[in-house]
């Protein structure tokens, strides 16, 4: 199984849609992954042939396996490469690969979703799983912060959600102009703002590692226990199986024992750099 996974499959990309300035969401066949349905978290290998691979999360609905949803940031070779691909074009896909958010440990919590920019992405499919299955979670309240409102990631779906009754919404950024008319301030500085039992929460937090790092901080202050923080962690991934060693995190390997992971699990090692 596990040479197999390490053979790209090519399929075809399907539809093509820009996000932001430097930001797509390709949708793609599903190929064999179809036969492999993903979890909320996971991610696959995404290879443009003669350039190489990149790790991109699963940003769709885990309940719909006929296409496979990444969003792409444009920041280096190969995610230049993948961001440009047109409907039709081909892109080798592994996966998906990895551990995901925990689901069904949050069954009769109440839930915290914290993403921070482009985290927003591999959070998604867990608040399509939560809305799905509303009935097994308690409240759930989404914190979402970005650099400015230009960087709001599915604005369109956020605006959809915040008007659901079932979902608090709530969006902040670093700086705005006069006419924003929502929050100002980074993401963490929502927690103490927030009225909840902490004691039934489970908390999931994507986004750079700083923000992670003080939201982590925000969240204990207010009572949240290290094993109820989960977190996505995007280290150095390049094989996805524990092979290669490049994402090392002391004793875990991101690609195969996250990416998501309990702070339990990482409190001593998110201060670390990654080289």
């Amino acid at each position: 199984m596990a040479d197999d996974l390490m053979v790209p499959e090519p399929v075809r990309v399907l539809r093509r849609q820009q996000e932001l300035a430097t930001t797509w969401t390709l949708e793609l066949e599903s190929g064999q992954a179809g036969h492999r349905p993903f979890l909320p978290g996971q991610f696959n290998m995404l290879y443009i042939f003669g350039v190489g691979e990149v790790p991109i999360s699963l940003s769709g609905d885990a309940g719909q396996t006929e296409t496979l949803v990444h969003t792409v940031r444009a920041v280096g070779p190969v995610s230049n490469k993948l961001a440009a691909l047109k409907p039709m074009d081909t892109v080798g896909l592994r996966g998906p690969f990895g551990v995901g958010w925990p689901m069904t440990a949050g069954e009769g919590a109440d839930l915290l979703i914290v993403a921070g920019g482009l985290g927003l992405a591999p959070l998604r499919p867990a608040i399509y799983h939560v809305l799905r299955h509303r009935e097994r979670y308690g409240r759930v309240i989404l914190l979402y912060g970005t650099r400015s409102p230009d960087d709001i990631l599915y604005a369109g779906q956020l605006e959809e959600w915040n008007k659901r009754p079932d979902i608090e919404v709530h969006i902040t950024v670093d700086h705005a102009s006069g006419d924003w008319p929502g929050k100002i301030g980074v993401v963490p500085s929502l927690v103490p703002t927030l009225d909840f039992d902490p004691e039934d929460t489970v908390a999931m937090v994507c986004g750079p590692e700083i923000m992670m790092r003080f939201t982590v901080n925000a969240l204990r202050d207010a009572g949240v226990e290290d094993e109820s923080i989960y977190l996505s962690m995007e280290r150095n991934m390049k094989c996805a199986l524990g092979h290669c060693g490049h994402c090392q995190f002391g004793s875990t390997f991101v690609c195969k024992d996250g990416p998501v992971l309990s702070f339990e699990r990482v409190r001593g090692l998110l201060s670390l750099k990654e080289f």
